[in-house]
């Protein structure tokens, strides 16, 4: 339920968790620090296509990544190309797309019991100041499994509409909601079922 991941036996499959993690976490820095010029928007989107072009993972991954961000690219786009210009709309959302493909990336390739243990050593040394290493790592886990598991629920409601043969946004959201929360409640009893409060 809080991952996307794939068993495989391709290169990002194969590479250590902690490399791979920050391996990905550098290559999102980098594409976010990009200047914003048309050139930005090709080296991102270029990044995120040889990341993907692998055995066991592939392009088909990372066309459903961004087809699970559709709405967040067209805010994403639209309201920066008002005030600031189709170029820097184009550079902004090609950062995000590729910011959140190279995180579902790691969540593709990395069983989740390894992100937690990867995120809970990370965290490791602010347990002297009270940080609840294992609580962040199992939310970060969650959150990064959240945009997915919703991209899913949406494909859920989009296509049993279709199929009573109903049309329109108002047909749909209210559905979606409704597996939403309901999906967030099961979350959280599972989560206090083992003890995460």
């Amino acid at each position: 339920m809080l991952s996307l991941y794939r068993p495989g036996t391709g290169p990002w499959h194969r590479m250590p968790p902690g490399p791979k993690a920050l391996i990905l976490l550098l290559l999102v820095l980098g594409v976010s620090l990009l200047p914003t010029a048309w050139p930005s928007a090709v080296v991102a989107v270029g990044v995120c296509v040889l990341c993907y072009v692998v055995p066991d993972v592939g392009m088909r991954e990372l066309g459903r990544q961004v087809w699970a961000l559709r709405w967040l690219v067209v805010v994403a786009f639209g309201i920066p190309c008002i005030f600031l210009g189709v170029e820097a709309a184009t550079v902004g959302t090609a950062r995000i797309v590729a910011a959140v493909a190279l995180a579902g990336l790691l969540a593709l390739t990395t069983p989740v019991a390894a992100l937690l243990d990867v995120v809970e050593r990370a965290l490791g040394p602010l347990r002297i100041v009270g940080v609840d290493a294992s609580r962040v790592a199992l939310l970060l886990v969650v959150a990064l499994g959240t945009v997915p598991t919703l991209a899913r629920l949406a494909r859920e409601v989009r296509d049993a509409q279709r199929a009573r043969g109903a049309r329109g946004i108002r047909v749909f959201v209210v559905p979606f909601l409704v597996l939403a929360l309901r999906h967030a409640d099961d979350l959280g009893d599972a989560l206090t079922a083992r003890g995460v409060r």
